[in-house]
């Protein structure tokens, strides 16, 4: 069975223009019998809809699969309400998922649905993930930026010069988040919604990142794990060998992909292969 990729362009009233959205229907997908599960999977800063079919096994991976894969894009914007006033996250949450449960045979509940991302996308992936809790029941995040609303100045000025480095300078970080103290920096301060209670019960959790990683992006989840860890969130941590980009995430996907599956299907955990290492 292949997996094959449709791409819709989605009117968004809320974003006043159309956006371009890229879904992978898995080699097992049918419009008959059993609903299927949903990962929405973001890409980092300036990415796009096909930024993860050109630089990972994506669709491979998902020949035989049940899951149906949704690539939005933001480019170097967030899926987040942010500071200049684009409403992304409530674009995701308010016409995006409705958009995907009404055209396709999707489980439409939060114990069919998941969310991920790499670097930007894996941050954004726990904030909406935290945030919503009643749409989704797991969050994939591979080397999740999560202290971008606590960013000051430019931690990275060191690497600009390096080929392929992606990570947004002050002008362009500041435009989504404000300046320090901003009220978008405080509503999706990551250690803030660790500690939010609400109706639903949290998402599984499953946090990955490359061992020659930015030390400050490795600091930074080992923090928000051991949070999340210290107010019960049932989290997933692995480590493993390589750095902040493509050829790292491609070797984390199939474990990401193996984490939604067990987690919305409802199977119980398996251990992870000793590649897959377990800290």
């Amino acid at each position: 069975m292949t997996a094959h990729v449709r791409t819709l362009r989605l009117p968004s009233r809320l974003l006043g223009r159309d956006k371009g959205v890229n879904v992978v229907l898995p080699g097992g997908y049918s419009e008959h019998g059993a609903a299927h599960r949903v990962l929405y999977l973001l890409h980092g800063y300036g990415g796009g809809k096909d930024t993860w079919l050109v630089n990972t096994r994506l669709l491979d991976l998902l020949c035989d699969s049940r899951t149906l894969v949704v690539l939005p894009q933001s480019g170097r914007r967030w899926f987040v309400n942010d500071h200049a006033g684009l409403r992304y996250e409530d674009h995701f949450v308010q016409e995006l998922v409705p958009a995907v449960d009404e055209r396709f045979h999707t489980l439409a509940h939060r114990s069919g649905r998941a969310v991920g991302g790499f670097s930007m996308g894996g941050a954004t992936a726990l904030f909406l993930g935290l945030r919503h809790p009643g749409l989704f029941g797991a969050v994939a995040s591979l080397a999740g930026a999560f202290e971008a609303p606590r960013r000051i100045g430019d931690p990275y000025a060191a690497f600009r010069g390096e080929p392929g480095f992606a990570m947004p300078t002050v002008d362009s970080h500041e435009r989504v988040w404000g300046p320090p103290g901003s009220e978008t920096r405080h509503r999706y301060d990551p250690y803030r919604l660790i500690g939010r209670t609400g109706a639903h019960p949290p998402p599984a959790l499953h946090l990955d990142i490359g061992t020659a990683d930015h030390d400050r992006m490795l600091a930074m989840n080992h923090r928000v794990r051991d949070a999340l860890r210290e107010r019960g969130h049932d989290v997933e941590y692995h480590e493993r060998p390589g750095g902040h980009d493509w050829s790292y995430v491609d070797r984390a996907l199939p474990a990401a992909l193996d984490f939604v599956e067990r987690r919305l299907s409802g199977r119980p955990s398996e251990r992870t292969a000793a590649a897959h290492e377990r800290v």
